[in-house]
């Protein structure tokens, strides 16, 4: 790879490293804030918010470090398979960016007061779950790319660890979207523990993965960690 782009694409890792563990950080406070009960509503929105637009960063980021797994192969065979992997790394952080972008809609929407149940599904519940959807069909689009084209467990790879910490997270995040809907019966939330304490679990995996990901260099992807 020359040198240039690994340059660039080492400071672009390193920068959607950064901008994840920041979102998870802050996602992370904001459930912990939400379930004790020590903040004002808003200040928790906030909260959430700004971890959000660490979260849409750092996916944007991911498709423009994707774009930039460009390494050449003179041997055909290996360069075919090298254009496969790189088509389900782009598509997997464009999926992560898309689900970025519906947990946006749900954050702000999550500032209206007066909402029914039903426009509380639709506006913050709905969109949060479709945000959940991507972020696990692109874990599993990197577990894909991670496995070469199959679902592994390779815990001798540092890039695994990465993929394995996030899919956990998003499986988290799933769990608390689930617990999030709003019973039109009762106007609340089918298990707030579940939504504040999942959400808060699943922030924490993607700051951890965030941190991992800051050391999985594109020269050391396929590195082996050292034990």
């Amino acid at each position: 790879m020359d040198q240039v782009l690994t340059r660039r694409s080492t400071r672009l890792n390193l920068g959607a490293a950064v901008a994840f563990v920041l979102g998870g950080s802050l996602f992370a406070l904001g459930a912990a804030l939400a379930q004790l009960d020590v903040v004002s509503l808003p200040v928790v929105n906030v909260t959430y918010l700004v971890g959000g637009c660490f979260f849409t960063l750092g996916g944007y980021v991911s498709i423009l470090l994707a774009d930039d797994d460009t390494a050449p192969h003179t041997d055909e065979r290996r360069r075919r398979w090298r254009l496969r992997q790189r088509r389900r790394s782009w598509l997997s952080a464009f999926v992560l960016f898309v689900g970025t972008l519906f947990f946006a809609v749900s954050l702000v929407a999550a500032f209206a007061a007066g909402l029914t149940p039903r426009q509380s599904d639709g506006w913050i519940w709905l969109p949060d779950m479709t945000g959940c959807v991507c972020f696990l069909a692109s874990g599993h689009l990197a577990m894909l790319d991670v496995g070469e084209g199959h679902v592994r467990i390779l815990p001798h790879l540092i890039g695994w660890w990465v993929v394995a910490v996030n899919q956990l997270g998003s499986v988290l995040f799933f769990l608390a979207g689930i617990a999030a809907f709003i019973r039109p019966a009762t106007s609340s939330a089918v298990n707030t523990g579940l939504v504040n304490w999942g959400t808060f679990a699943g922030a924490v995996c993607f700051a951890v993965g965030g941190f991992i990901q800051a050391f999985d260099t594109p020269t050391t992807t396929r590195t082996v960690v050292q034990p």
